[in-house]
């Protein structure tokens, strides 16, 4: 659930982004489980952006992973923004997740005038084991899309490229869990 927090529009404030206000951090992280023949995996608005939430799943050999979100069209903080960067940025995110984990994503959004001057950017869509999008909505009304999601897909780059216990060097990725911000080397 993604609410807005505010019935009026105050661009300086950022009440699309209240979810750390309303709500705690969970302890399950990114759980699979196996149903309907296949194994599936669950996130949902911001988790998409983080090449973490994928991997995380990927490691425990998603081969479907679910995500709902609610993003407004524009960045109420200002910045170069615009409804055009937010969809390819949302995609790309989908995409690299999908690729660089061989498995399907499949991105649910929310479309269309939630409020006055409250804009919702939608972009819902189907993306294959190869980061290729097969199925996008086309409009902001209410829309079904629809793909044949081959889970067999998901095998060769899981069993090549992507053939974690072959490549991961876990060894060099330490500062992924050591380190939450970023910080440059010294001068």
């Amino acid at each position: 659930v993604h609410l807005p927090g505010h019935a009026e529009l105050e661009p300086e404030r950022r009440f699309q982004h209240l979810e750390k206000r309303y709500f705690e951090p969970g302890n399950l992280g990114f759980p699979v489980w196996r149903t309907m023949g296949g194994v599936m995996g669950m996130c949902i608005c911001n988790d998409r952006r983080w090449p973490e939430t994928y991997r995380v799943m990927g490691l425990q050999g998603v081969e479907l992973i679910m995500l709902g979100y609610n993003t407004p069209s524009w960045n109420g903080l200002g910045g170069p923004d615009t409804p055009e960067l937010r969809h390819h940025h949302s995609r790309l995110s989908m995409q690299a997740g999908a690729y660089q984990n061989a498995t399907w994503v499949v991105g649910v959004a929310k479309a269309g005038e939630e409020a006055p001057d409250y804009h919702l950017m939608g972009g819902s869509c189907i993306i294959n084991p190869d980061g290729q999008v097969v199925a996008e909505a086309e409009t902001e009304d209410d829309e079904v899309i629809v793909h044949d999601c081959d889970l067999d897909a998901c095998a060769f780059l899981k069993g090549s490229t992507f053939n974690f216990a072959a490549h991961r060097r876990t060894e060099h990725y330490g500062l992924i869990t050591e380190r939450t911000g970023a910080e440059p080397p010294p001068e």
